[in-house]
């Protein structure tokens, strides 16, 4: 649990120094020398700027206490000798940085403090990417250290510049759907962005060849299969980075206007943004992959895992179960009930899909009441979720709540049956607010980002490897769905039909790939 509250804090903590670092560039590049008369947004960057920069101090403490907890008591270790390592210092220095941030931003106000606010803001930020390079990989290793943290350093500002700066494009520069976007602004962060995405990739190619070493730890490792999540998400980005690089490319001299899937694209881009930070977040948790050899699993291992095999509706009996102790080692029993309860998630999931491909389609209305079929996933996860609990297991169901794993189980299960209901009121219009429509793609996106970033074999065993590699195309496509569906509310007919069927094609697959699911 201390190990995913940390993944995640750090996935915040990069987060919120993309809007900081991002909201310098934007200030500085975009706004203040390229669109000078542009003086609303540039003072909507500033409290931004500053929230921002207050995100990374409050979590890179609570990171920090994360890290000092799992130390144990303080009888097991030093203040003095906890205050000299090089990680503490970094965040220190870190939390330092973010307060000159926030100073620069908030207090430097007047015309005549504007060398000094700008001069304190790089100095700042110029620390923080440094510091935060010393928190990283980089900082541990015995060879090649000072340039690996060299590239970390550009990797992390490359993406702060580009990522901060979609941020605040959306936020703070562009504001309301009638307010029109000027070309200027627009060209300006796109040169911007472009030359980021160049220093982000190069930096990620030399970072890649530091850390992996060869294809057979790229696919044989759970470090290796993160870098390429992160790879394929960032080929999403690229693309409709692109997209809004060429049509902003077509505005020279044209008046300021509003370019409605511009705007969509570039609130996809950052969503896709911040994924690949907490991904990246998700990474810092694993050894590198070219450190790990004795639990570095085979391509044909892997290859295994995602073999079709024909779906196993057999579930073993209770009673080959370990039931009566949850600290029992797998047994093949185990992962055959695990198998039967992902099959058969699949045929509900593909129940839906279909169903949603059926609607958006225009094929049968009547199919809009997908959303109900949740109810039966969610019956069907409440008996089989826990077999050592209440109704098949000996524990009764009271008894079974003070069961930390059966009382989140028992939560998804109600969270199950809320949005299956919630959904269903949407799509049959009984609630008709947009901005209920937009829940669901937001939990698909979230949900699929959970899977990326939750604990992957920490401690990279081979068999915990394998186990959990198959959730990464799965995470990726809940993410697919989120922001397909997203595209589909927020743009106007008739370009919203490719992403209505590409969002419910993608949870037909979603069920497929649970039908083909396997442990072994």
């Amino acid at each position: 649990m201390a190990a995913f509250a940390d993944v995640l804090l750090r996935g915040l903590n990069l987060s919120g120094q993309a809007i900081a670092i991002g909201g310098v560039a934007f200030a500085l590049i975009v706004l203040w020398s390229g669109c000078a008369r542009e003086q609303a947004p540039l003072r909507r960057v500033w409290p931004l700027l500053a929230l921002g920069a207050a995100g990374v101090a409050v979590t890179q403490c609570l990171s920090l206490g994360v890290v000092v907890a799992a130390l144990g008591t303080g009888a097991d270790w030093h203040a003095r000798e906890l205050l000299a390592t090089s990680y503490v210092r970094a965040s220190a220095l870190r939390v330092f940085a973010s307060g000159g941030l926030m100073v620069g931003a908030l207090t430097l106000r007047r015309p005549s403090q504007a060398r000094v606010r700008w001069a304190l803001l790089a100095a700042c930020t110029l620390s923080l990417v440094v510091a935060g390079a010393w928190t990283s990989h980089a900082a541990a290793r015995s060879g090649h250290r000072a340039t690996l943290m060299a590239l970390d350093a550009l990797h992390q500002l490359a993406a702060a510049v580009w990522i901060g700066g979609l941020f605040h494009l959306v936020v703070a520069a562009v504001g309301s759907i009638e307010r029109p976007w000027p070309p200027r602004l627009l060209q300006g962060f796109s040169a911007t962005a472009l030359a980021a995405v160049g220093v982000l990739i190069t930096a990620g190619v030399g970072l890649t060849l530091g850390y992996v070493g060869g294809v057979h730890a790229l696919l044989g490792t759970a470090y290796g299969v993160m870098v390429l999540t992160k790879m394929v998400i960032l080929a999403g980005l690229l693309v409709l980075g692109a997209a809004n690089f060429f049509a902003v490319r077509r505005l020279a001299g044209q008046p300021p206007m509003s370019l409605q899937r511009v705007r969509r694209f570039v609130e996809v881009e950052l969503g896709l943004g911040i994924t690949v930070l907490f991904a990246a977040a998700s990474l810092t948790s694993l050894p590198p992959a070219i450190d790990v050899v004795a639990d570095r699993a085979t391509l044909g291992e892997v290859a295994t895992r995602f073999t079709p095999r024909v779906p196993s509706f057999t579930s073993p009996p209770i009673d080959e179960l370990p039931v009566d102790d949850r600290n029992a080692p797998r047994t093949d029993s185990d992962r055959a009930w695990s198998e039967y309860n992902h099959h058969v998630s699949g045929l509900f999931v593909l129940s839906m899909g279909t169903l949603a491909i059926l609607h958006v389609s225009g094929l049968a209305r009547w199919a809009r009441h997908w959303p109900l079929v949740l109810l039966g996933l969610a019956s069907f996860m409440l008996v089989r979720n826990d077999p050592g609990a209440w109704p098949l297991g000996p524990q009764g169901f009271w008894e079974s709540m003070a069961e930390p794993t059966v009382l989140q189980h028992r939560v998804f299960v109600l969270l199950v049956v809320a949005f299956g209901l919630f959904e269903w009121m949407v799509r049959t219009h009984r609630l008709r607010s947009p901005r209920w429509a937009l829940v669901f793609p937001l939990l698909c996106v979230v949900g699929g980002g959970l899977l990326l970033t939750h604990s992957h074999a920490s401690l990279n065993l081979k068999a915990e490897f394998l186990l959990e590699v198959t959730h990464a195309p799965l995470g990726v496509l809940g993410v697919v769905i989120g922001w397909a569906r997203w595209l589909e509310l927020r743009l106007a007919a008739p370009e919203d039909r490719l992403p209505g069927r590409v969002w419910a094609a993608g949870l037909a697959v979603f069920g497929v790939l649970l039908l083909l699911y396997r442990e072994s």
